[in-house]
C-alpha cells in the first residue's frame, strides 16, 4: 500500500470526497456502492448509516501517523487496520480519489 500524501491533505480531504459523489466505487471485496453526502455525513447506497466527515478526517490522520509519523512505518494492509466504523467504505472512497495506492489482483478463469 503506498499512502499518496502529496495530492491531497486533511483540510482538503472533504472537497476531495465532495468531487467523487454519485460515482461508482467498489469495497475491497469488490462490492460496488454510490454515496451522496448531506452536510458533513457519507451515505452508501448499500447501508442506512452514515459516516461522518470526522471519521475520514481520523483514518487519514492514522495512515499518515502509521506511514510517515514517528511509528513509522506500520503495515497497513486493509480497510481493517483503519480501525473507524465504515471502514470498507472509507478505504474504498480513499482508493478511489487516488489517496491510497494499492495492486490490484484480479482473477482470471482457466479455460481447460
Amino acid at each position: 500500500m503506498k499512502l499518496n500524501t502529496s495530492k491531497i491533505t486533511v483540510p482538503g480531504l472533504w472537497d476531495e470526497i465532495r468531487a467523487y459523489e454519485g460515482k461508482q466505487f467498489l469495497t475491497k471485496k469488490g462490492l460496488p456502492f454510490t454515496y451522496t453526502i448531506k452536510g458533513g455525513e457519507l451515505f452508501t447506497d448499500r447501508r442506512e448509516r452514515s459516516i461522518t466527515r470526522s471519521t475520514f478526517e481520523k483514518a487519514y490522520e492514522k495512515l499518515i501517523q502509521d506511514q510517515i509519523g514517528e511509528n513509522a512505518p506500520k503495515k497497513i494492509v486493509g480497510p481493517k487496520t483503519l480501525n473507524v466504523y465504515g471502514a470498507p467504505y472509507v478505504w474504498a472512497v480513499f482508493m478511489g480519489i487516488g489517496l491510497i495506492e494499492e495492486p490490484m489482483y484480479v482473477q482470471q478463469e482457466i479455460d481447460m
